[in-house]
Order: structure tokens, then sequence, then C-alpha cells
């Protein structure tokens, strides 16, 4: 797309996105996620109802009576947002495709995380790391981000979740707010899972079509593998056929949601017919 189009759906997506970060998700995303501890800010004279244990018995001893510690929320913290950018993420049979709800997804995200003065950083990964952007603050940053989830043409088409989780780790050596958004059609990843979500604070975003999960009877029907690109003529109207798919299919999300929360990492399923919306603010809040 050309540039002109490009900053104009930059901008409908930070109109659209920004407002539900601020008026539903600002307060929510504060809340779930708390900062690194509480750090010392100054001392105050005693008052009736405050905590005892909280006196600073150097600064009361000098001044003949009692002063206490006041502590605040150690805030600052980063989130990376790790997006699958293979193949499959380009099918849709609602309104939308899975990468345009899965941008619009990482927008509110990354906007909430703005709100609250954290950082903000990507991963976009195919089968390799597509493209790093290191976490920076800055509403500036975060339009940089959209357009690259917009526009950004990946050199690969398919998926390897296990070597970006692995980038992962390598890069980010504190601890981070880490959202992995795709289809998670993908294997082999449960280990590396295992080792990120013991350092970090992990959460799985499935976004999948209804379509995906089941093949209708349409008789002989060629179809094309979105990441392997071979073409395969499939007879739909073989019972045994649509069994085999969908039992497939059922296979995935069962491997995702085992692998997930077997490593202690969150898990939101959001269909693309359905409000992400009320999911993550369903999500948010449950971990609140």
């Amino acid at each position: 797309m050309d540039t002109k189009e490009l900053l104009k759906k930059v901008r409908k997506i930070e109109i659209k996105t920004r407002r539900l970060s601020d008026h539903i998700f600002g307060g929510e995303y504060h809340s779930t996620f708390k900062g690194r501890g509480m750090t010392f800010s100054e001392v105050r004279q005693y008052q009736f109802g405050d905590d005892v244990r909280s006196i600073d018995w150097n600064v009361t001893a000098r001044y003949n009576e009692p002063y206490v510690k006041v502590f605040e929320e150690e805030r600052e913290l980063t989130m990376m947002l790790m997006v699958d950018v293979s193949g499959s993420e380009l099918f849709g049979t609602s309104n939308q495709f899975k990468k345009e709800i899965v941008t619009e997804i990482s927008a509110t995200l990354a906007f909430s995380a703005l709100q609250n003065n954290d950082k903000v950083g990507v991963i976009l990964f195919s089968d390799e790391v597509e493209l790093f952007i290191p976490p920076k603050k800055g509403k500036s940053h975060v339009l940089r981000i959209i357009r690259e989830l917009l526009e950004f043409q990946p050199k690969s088409s398919e998926t390897n979740l296990a070597e970006a989780l692995k980038f992962l780790t390598n890069v980010m050596k504190k601890k981070a707010i880490v959202f992995v958004l795709s289809d998670f059609i993908a294997d082999d990843y449960d280990n590396t899972l295992r080792i990120v979500g013991n350092k970090h604070d992990v959460t799985g975003i499935r976004v999948y079509d209804e379509r995906e999960e089941t093949i209708p009877n349409l008789g002989m029907v060629q179809m094309q593998d979105a990441e392997t690109g071979e073409i395969q003529l499939v007879n739909t109207q073989s019972k045994q056929v649509r069994s085999a798919y969908g039992q497939h299919y059922k296979d995935k999300v069962a491997y995702f949601s085992n692998s997930f929360n077997k490593s202690g990492c969150g898990v939101i399923n959001c269909r693309a017919d359905e409000s992400y919306v009320k999911k993550l603010l369903g999500y948010f809040k449950r971990r609140g």
C-alpha cells in the first residue's frame, strides 16, 4: 500500500484501539500486571491508623516524634508482543482476516502499556524471527509498531514458535509481560514455552476462524496450504476426510491449551467473529 493509505489505516486503528485502552483496558491492565515491587519514596509524620511496622525509628529518634516510611509501587514494566506473521494468518471468512484482528489486539495492548508509561517491544515471527523492535516508550514508537504490523511482508510463510520463544529468552534478560498472538497451528514448542513461562509473565492469544474448525461438504475441492503452498484435491464428501481434518484441528487446539496451562501461562481464545474486547476484558478481570 502507498504511504497515504498506510497512514490512513494507522490513524484508523489508533483511534479505535486508543479509545479502548483509555476507557476500558487502562485500569484493568494496571491492576492485572504489577510492577517489580515497592520502592522507598519518603518519610512523613505518623498518622492514626498507620501500620506501626512502617515506623522509621532513626527519624523518629531524631525528631522525638513518630515518622513512617512511605513506599510506592515500582511501576515500570516491559511488554513484548510476539506476533505470528506466517501464511495462515491471511485467512478469514468473516469481516476480517486473522491478521487484521491480531493487529487491532496488539495495538490495544500497546496503547494500554503506553498509558501506564511501560515499554513495548515486538517480535514478528514465521519459522524464523522476521523482525525485532526493541522495547521503548512513547506514542511514536507504538505507531511504528502498528505500521509494521500493517505492512510487513514476511520472507517465510511457515511457523516455528519454538524458535521465536528461544529468541525472546536471549534478548529479554529481565522479566517481561509477553503476549503471543497466533492461531497456534504449530508443534513442538511446549518445552521452550515452559522455560519462558518460568521467567516471564506469558499469555497466549489464539485468534482463529470458525471455518478452520471443520470442513463443509462441498464435493471435490482444490485446497492450498497457506504455509507450505502445497495444493491438493480434497474429497470433502468423505466423512472420513472431514473427521480426520476435525480431529487434527482439535489436537492442535488441545496441544496449545495444555502447553500453556502446564507452563503456568495464560490463555485467551478469540474467534474472528467474536468481540476481542470482551475476551481481553474478561481475562484481565479474572487475573486482577
